[in-house]
C-alpha cells in the first residue's frame, strides 16, 4: 500500500532524526595537504553510534529526483560568475550550446574540486550535453593560459596576481592547448574563455531561471534524477549530493 503524504513526511522526519546521531567522516581528499594522507585517518570515538550512510543532515535535503538546477541551488557554491558569463555570452550572440557551456564551465569548482576542473566538469556533463559542449568545457581549462589576438583574448591579469608573473602551465596543459588549436571545436572552447569573467561584478545579480529554456533545450535531464540514471558520471553527482557518506 502506497504511503500517503503525511506518512512519507513522518518517515522522512524520523530518518533525519536518526541520521543526526550518526558519525560523518571526511574522505582523505577533503583533508589531504592539511594533513599527510599517508597517516592513519583519525576517527572520532563511535560512542555506540553508527556511521553515516545516507544524506548529511547538516546539508539542505535534495529532492528524490534531483535536477541540474537543484544542484545549483542546494549543493553548488556561489555561481554568479558562471551566470554572468552565460549572460555575457548571450549578449554577444553566441550559439545557445556555448551559452550552456559558459553556464556550466566551472561547476567542478563550485560543487566538487578545483584541480583539473575543466576535465571534471566535462566528465560530469558528457552524458547529458552535446559532445561539443563537454569538449569545449574540458579544453577551456588549457586555453585560459594562452592568448588569442584574433578574438581579443589576452592572458588574464588576475592570473598574474594569483599565480605570479613567472607561472608556467604544466606540460600536459601545454599539450592540451596544442591539441585544441588543431581541433574543429577550438573556437567553441575559446569562446568560453572570451566570455569568462575573471573579475565579475558583485553588484549584478543574474537569476538561474534566466537560462531555463537554454538548459531545457540542450541539457538531457534524466528522468531518474542526476545520480540515479546509471550514467558513467552518476557516481560523481551522488558524491556531490552525499559528500560525507562513509562508503
Amino acid at each position: 500500500m502506497a504511503m500517503n503524504t503525511m506518512a512519507r513526511a513522518e518517515a522522512a522526519e524520523h530518518a533525519m532524526s536518526a541520521e543526526l546521531d550518526r558519525i560523518a567522516v571526511k574522505s582523505v581528499i577533503y583533508t589531504s595537504g592539511e594533513r599527510d594522507p599517508r597517516d592513519l585517518m583519525p576517527y572520532p570515538p563511535d560512542q555506540r553510534r553508527f556511521y553515516l550512510m545516507g544524506a548529511d543532515p547538516r546539508l539542505a535535503p535534495m529532492p528524490e529526483r534531483p535536477t541540474l538546477f537543484d544542484f545549483f541551488r542546494l549543493r553548488f557554491g556561489p555561481s554568479q560568475h558562471m551566470l554572468q558569463s552565460a549572460r555575457l555570452a548571450t549578449k554577444n550572440g553566441v550559439d545557445e550550446k556555448i551559452v550552456l557551456a559558459c553556464l556550466l564551465h566551472d561547476i567542478a569548482i563550485t560543487g566538487f574540486i578545483r584541480s583539473d576542473h575543466g576535465y571534471w566538469a566535462a566528465q560530469l556533463l558528457e552524458p547529458y550535453v552535446d559532445p561539443e559542449v563537454s569538449w569545449a568545457i574540458r579544453y577551456h581549462q588549457a586555453l585560459r593560459f594562452y592568448p588569442d589576438p584574433s578574438v581579443g583574448y589576452e592572458y588574464p591579469q588576475l592570473y598574474v596576481k594569483l599565480f605570479g608573473p613567472d607561472f608556467l602551465p604544466e606540460p600536459y596543459i601545454e599539450q592540451a592547448y596544442r591539441e585544441a588549436r588543431e581541433h574543429k571545436w577550438y573556437m567553441s572552447a575559446r569562446l568560453i574563455t572570451v566570455n569568462d569573467l575573471y573579475s565579475f561584478d558583485p553588484n549584478v545579480k543574474v537569476e538561474l531561471e534566466e537560462f531555463t529554456d537554454v538548459v531545457g533545450r540542450h541539457f538531457r535531464q534524466p528522468a531518474q534524477g542526476l545520480g540515479f540514471d546509471s550514467s558513467p558520471s552518476a557516481h560523481i553527482w551522488r558524491t556531490i549530493m552525499w559528500p560525507t557518506r562513509y562508503l
